[in-house]
Formats: C-alpha cells, structure tokens, sequence
C-alpha cells in the first residue's frame, strides 16, 4: 500500500496525541524484565525517578542487584500541584525544575495497564504480555523506489507498516542460585519484521511459499532448566551475539544496524548451556542448527558460545560471543563470527556501548574465495529525564568481499535484489529520541545518514533502486505495551 509520505506522516503525527491521551503508561517495568530474561538484554533505555541532577539514578546500572550491592534507589512520592495531574514536575523531579518539564514533557507516566493474568498461569508462574510496534519512514529519494535500501526493518518507503504485534509467555527458572528451577518462554509475533526473522522449516512452513509483506513468526519457544550455578535452554531461541535484539522493546532505535541486519545469527535451535562462575563472570556453551535454521540445511551443527563479565560496581560489562558452523547445502562453507560488546556508564545520565564484529566465511564468493566482514558499531545513550532520552548511533561495517550485505529489500529471492551483495564500506550515523509520555507507550523519532564507499552490486549502489550511494532517512515509531 504506497501512499504519500507528507499524508502519512501528518497523519501518523495527528494520531499520536490521541494514543498518548488514551494510554496508561510506558514499558511496564516487570513485562520489560521478562522480555529482557528471555532475550538476555536489559532495556538500553530505562526508566527512571530522577531527583536531580547530581542524584539521577539513571546512573546505576540498568541490572537487578545481587544481594552484596547497595540497596536500590527509592523514588520519593511526588507531590501533586494544579494541572499536572497526580504528580508534580516542579522542582527537581525532573533534574531542572518546571521549565525542563514542560519543554520535555511530563515526568509522571502514570500506572502500567496489563492484559488480564489467566489463574491457571499465575498457578504455574507464567506471566503474559505483550506490545504493538508501528511506524513509517521517508528517504531523500522522493519516492523513485519502493526500498529504504539494505535498511532493517524499515525498509519499505512511504509506507505504514505494523512491524510487530507480540505476545509472549513467561516463566522464569529462578532457583536462587541454589538446587532445583525450571522455566520457559514462548514468543510469537504477527507484522512486517517477518521477512527479517524467516527459519528454515519453520516460518517459510507456517506461511508458505509466497513472501508477502505480513507474516507469522516464533522467535522463540525453548524450556530452562536450572541446577544451582547452570541453567540450560533447550529449543528454539535467541543468538548470543550482538547488541541489538528481535524485540522492538530492547533497542533504542526503530531502525537497526547493520551488524544486526547481516553479521549475526539472531535466532537459532538447539541447546545452550550457562553457567555462572561467580558473581561477576559467566560462561556459555551449546550447539545450534546454524543461522535462522528450524530445520539444518546440511546435518552439521554450529558452536555458539561466550564468556560475560560485570564489574564489582556494576558500571562496566564485557561480553565475547562466537558462533561457527557451515551454513550452506554441502556442509563445505564454514562460516566464523566473533562479537565483542563493552557497556559502560560514564555517569549517571549517560552509557557508551560499543560493538565490534569480525566474521570469515570459508568460500563464500562466486570464484570460491573467502569472504570476510567486520566492523564497528557504537552507541551514546543519555537519559534527559524518566520521560525523555537521546541517543546516537555511529556504525562503519566492512563487507570485504560482497557476501553479506543483500541490497535493496534486504532479504535475497524475496522482494527485490537477487545477485551478489555489496564489496565494501557501509557507514550510517542515526540520532533519535525516546519519548515515554506514559508506562505503556514509547514514542521514537530518528534522523538516519546513510552512504556506501565500494563498488557497485550486480544492480548497481545500495541505494535508490541502484542509482544512489547515499540516503538520509527520517521514521518515527510507536510501541504500546500490554
């Protein structure tokens, strides 16, 4: 459905006040925490009850304390004042007093509204929820072609799209760090993202052969099982490399990376085992069906394992991640990736991430060469207030040999490009905000600056239906949680 970018985004911007009066609220703190087990994530763009500025507690690190840290920050009840509602913005609520507030909204969000629990879950321990992403984005080519380039997932141009419309179920293996605990997660989701998380004997099963735009996905479907120290997930779920995740809750822009997009096997099947060596360092190990396979391909099964390390006062993170196995028919093309990623909190308001990938496919050209990819991907997340963020994404990625990055409609054989990708240089630069008016809606408009320096794919640039090697993007998305 093409429709003109000026009519949607207008509109899109003239439904949104209506969303934000009708809503509760933001991400629901417990449903986010579920999500976030499941996917071995912490939201990058928490919550917060802010003070003032030198006592913002979006300083602490966005993870669950041990018993041996100091006891979590306490939010003070705010006090009302006329016209705000139930809750005040004077003062230092908001780290700079009434005018801040109302330049950046209201800093109450008001209670999280939940999709009613079943009794015979709540018995069990299983939570449900959920949430429903939508946007649009308009590039600088003025509509000549119908593709955002190898964008993921906004890549239709001009076009409303429903990328997700989720609803998982929950159970964590909790076990306390001591004997016995069992768990699980199942995840499923109707929309356009679809097209980005295809399984082999799985979703192309489910929704056939014709790769329409909408379709059905089950990123995840596994059972935990815990013995003190090691829990073990068995089934199908989430890779352990890379920053950004499947769930558009868990990143802090509507568009993704490139080393998302393209370097790293999102979701796999198979096992994998985690084991906790002490507080601050953990080991994991399993075996997996190879990139987006439900089904294997050629009967040879990929490594996938990594080390996790937290600092004693829990500001830094390290985590080193690979995965190794041949993704093709024959079993002859081993395909390597390491994935290194730094979190750090540089203040109470402001977290660097950093990501470097490095990748080695053994044959993976036409001429039977190697092909090679790696790159670099950081982010600049600071938090304004528990209603607004900032945040940066500055992304080189190398596709040495033209192996990984598709082209336009991202997906090979599915929309628009099937031919060998692109040799070369990918940069993109994205700025956006996080709006978070209430605890059940999440607003984020972005600014995006993409340009590729290589040569040309068998249907020319990257860009504009090959014409193009740059592109500036502009999206906006809204997710409401239940």
């Amino acid at each position: 459905m093409r429709i003109p970018k000026v009519v949607m985004t207008t509109a899109l911007l003239a439904i949104v006040p209506a969303v934000v009066a009708s809503a509760d609220g933001l991400l629901q703190p417990d449903s986010a925490q579920a999500v976030a087990v499941a996917y071995e994530y912490t939201t990058p763009d928490p919550v917060y009850s802010v003070q003032d500025e030198g006592e913002s507690p979006s300083d602490a690190p966005p993870v669950a304390p041990s018993i041996a840290e100091p006891a979590p920050f306490v939010e003070e009840p705010l006090s009302p004042v006329a016209g705000s509602g139930d809750c005040s913005c004077g003062g230092d609520v908001c780290g700079g007093g009434r005018r801040s507030c109302r330049v950046f909204g209201e800093c109450c969000q008001g209670e999280p509204w939940t999709i009613p629990q079943p009794c015979v879950l709540q018995r069990m321990g299983i939570r449900v929820g959920g949430w429903l992403q939508q946007g649009i984005t308009a590039n600088s080519h003025g509509g000549t072609s119908p593709f955002n380039g190898p964008i993921a997932t906004n890549d239709l141009d001009g076009e409303y799209v429903m990328n997700q419309l989720w609803l998982y179920l929950d159970r964590q293996a909790d076990n306390g760090g001591c004997g016995w605990a069992w768990g699980g997660h199942v995840d499923m989701f109707y929309g356009s993202d679809w097209r980005f998380d295809i399984n082999r004997g799985l979703e192309d099963h489910i929704n056939g052969a014709n790769r329409q735009t909408y379709g059905i996905v089950l990123p995840q479907f596994y059972l935990e099982l815990a013995y003190n120290d090691l829990s073990v997930k068995l089934g199908h779920f989430a890779g352990i490399l890379d920053y950004e995740v499947v769930p558009a809750v868990g990143n802090p822009f509507y568009s993704h990376s490139y080393s998302y997009a393209y370097t790293v096997p999102q979701l796999v099947t198979g096992a994998l085992a985690d084991y906790k060596l002490n507080d601050r360092l953990s080991v994991q190990a399993g075996f997996t069906r190879g990139w987006f396979e439900f089904e294997d391909i050629n009967n040879h099964l990929d490594f996938m394992g990594g080390v996790k390390w937290e600092s004693c006062d829990r500001r830094t993170s390290l985590a080193y991640a690979i995965s190794s196995g041949p993704q093709d028919a024959a079993g002859d093309q081993n395909r390597f990736v390491g994935s290194m990623v730094l979190k750090h909190q540089l203040s109470r308001k402001f977290q660097y991430v950093m990501v470097q990938n490095l990748g080695i496919e053994d044959d993976a050209t036409n001429d039977n060469r190697d092909g090679e990819f790696y790159g670099l991907n950081q982010y600049f997340l600071y938090t304004i207030n528990p209603c607004w963020s900032a945040n940066l994404r500055a992304e080189w990625l190398r596709d040495d040999d033209g192996t990984r990055v598709a082209g336009p409609g991202n997906i090979p054989g599915v929309r628009a490009f099937d031919g060998r990708g692109f040799a070369g240089n990918f940069f993109e630069v994205t700025a956006g905000l996080s709006w978070r008016p209430s605890a059940n809606l999440i607003i984020r408009p972005e600014a995006r600056w993409d340009w590729y320096d290589g040569a040309a794919g068998a249907n020319g640039q990257p860009f504009n239906a090959g014409a193009d090697d740059k592109q500036l993007t502009a999206a906006v998305d809204a997710i409401i949680t239940f």
